[in-house]
């Protein structure tokens, strides 16, 4: 039972990720309507930054909106920072840690987060498993480091 709770609330968390994210390409962008299907098991990993990778599936994250597998490297710290758009994430595997000033979340695989654009916060990568997930944002991707 708690293994179908499991895979019912990721694909609900998924399917949310998607269904925003969709509709933000809809309205910032003309879409292909080309069916996009990616495993992140064969997805093609570049690192943008220290103990950080991607493989962009849909979009362009230098331009504007975009969805991708992520990963962080297993201890990753990425400081507080902004980003300018809002940020949509299902974490796959590990566990994407995240801070504000109302505490600290440790998202696991099958749990969602939503960041709004502008929200002071911080975000690392579980120290033993680092973190995989999927990512969507509602424009290019900025990463503004809060002084």
């Amino acid at each position: 039972m708690k293994r179908v709770l499991i895979g019912l609330a990721m694909s609900a968390a998924l399917t949310a990720a998607w269904s925003v994210g969709f509709a933000a390409e809809k309205e910032h962008h003309a879409h292909k309507k080309d069916v996009v299907f990616a495993s992140s098991e064969n997805a093609q990993f570049k690192e943008v930054a220290p103990g950080i990778s991607k493989a962009l599936l849909w979009g362009d994250d230098a331009k504007g909106a975009y969805g991708a597998f992520t990963k962080f490297a297993p201890g990753t710290d990425n400081g507080m920072h902004t980003h300018t758009s809002d940020c949509w994430l299902t974490v796959i595997k590990g566990a994407y840690l995240y801070k504000d000033d109302a505490g600290e979340k440790r998202v696991g695989p099958g749990g969602f987060i939503r960041i709004p654009g502008g929200k002071k916060h911080w975000s690392g990568g579980d120290k033993t498993e680092g973190a995989l997930f999927y990512e969507e944002a509602s424009g290019k991707f900025d990463l503004i480091p809060v002084k």
